[in-house]
């Protein structure tokens, strides 16, 4: 089996996408959309399995340095569990890893993060956390009134974070390392954060869980999921952040794109449509476990 590794090269760093695997989401946690709708314009998308949600990580090698950007599911709760032995296709192994950028502290984001014995998979990465994510996941005042899954979340998160507490280093907007940029993205989180990559004369930004559903999402902005912590300002950064790259040409780098990863986004009569990223070389390398399945 051969998988495909999508990058692009901005100066002197490359960035990879690397999937993790996928997950089935429900189209009854979309608002203001139906599920006959949803499945239509999947269907006119072309995707296969129209509830699969695919998990992407990012691989940013720079300067001698491997930096991942999400790291995600690992298998938790059946999703994904794919990144170590995709990260080994690439000749990249945990201990490799210089640091991982949190765009936000959802299982299918930090559950790549420690293993099933709960122990730290990568044991030399320094951990970067918004600090606004960290400031509501270590605080205690809202979880009387949090549903059954926003606190598993939150005791999910703490554990994971204990595994890291030596190399832990929270951060706000601004540069993290150089031609990497933080973005507050508030929203589908408290800290939801994108990442402004930076080199030569072209940039990519990361942008986390901006759209779960791309082709529904970005079709009608407005469309929240179940997992928003804010749903309104989720949009309203959204609808911002669409018009924003749509105006500044920025490549942009989606958690739950497919395996493609990058994609430029054009505004048309109805809302937004994904355009196929220019300048992307992908390379095909013999898998590491031929029963490893990739997301449609």
């Amino acid at each position: 089996m051969n998988t495909t590794f999508p990058s692009k090269v901005l100066g002197d760093m490359r960035v990879t996408a690397v999937s993790d695997g996928y997950l089935q989401v429900d189209f009854g946690l979309l608002t203001k959309i139906d599920e006959d709708g949803c499945r239509n314009i999947q269907a006119n998308a072309r995707i296969a399995q129209p509830n699969a949600v695919n998990i992407n990580t990012f691989l940013v090698q720079q300067a001698g340095m491997n930096i991942l950007i999400d790291s995600g599911a690992g298998g938790v709760k059946g999703w994904g569990g794919q990144l170590i032995n995709n990260l080994a296709t690439l000749g990249v192994k945990p201990e490799d890893i210089d640091a991982v950028l949190l765009t936000h502290a959802h299982p299918d984001h930090i559950g790549g993060l420690i293993n099933s014995q709960q122990v730290a998979v990568f044991p030399r990465a320094e951990l970067i956390i918004p600090q606004d994510e960290f400031s509501y996941l270590e605080g205690d005042h809202h979880l009387a009134t949090a549903s059954e899954r926003v606190k598993g979340n939150v005791m999910f998160a703490r554990r994971v974070f204990k595994q890291y507490q030596y190399r832990l280093r929270l951060i706000d907007e601004g540069e993290v390392f150089a031609g990497i940029s933080a973005l507050a993205l508030k929203g589908h989180t408290p800290g939801h954060t994108g990442y402004l990559l930076s080199g030569g004369i072209e940039r990519v930004l990361v942008w986390g869980d901006i759209v779960h559903f791309p082709h529904i999402q970005l079709l009608d902005p407005e469309v929240t999921i179940a997992f928003d912590f804010d749903p309104l300002l989720a949009q309203e950064t959204r609808i911002r952040l669409l018009e924003k790259v749509c105006a500044e040409q920025i490549l942009v780098a989606g958690m739950h794109f497919d395996t493609a990863g990058f994609a430029r986004i054009k505004k048309c009569s109805s809302g937004y449509q994904i355009i196929p990223a220019d300048g992307i070389n992908s390379q095909s390398h013999a898998a590491v476990d031929p029963e490893i399945r990739m997301p449609p």
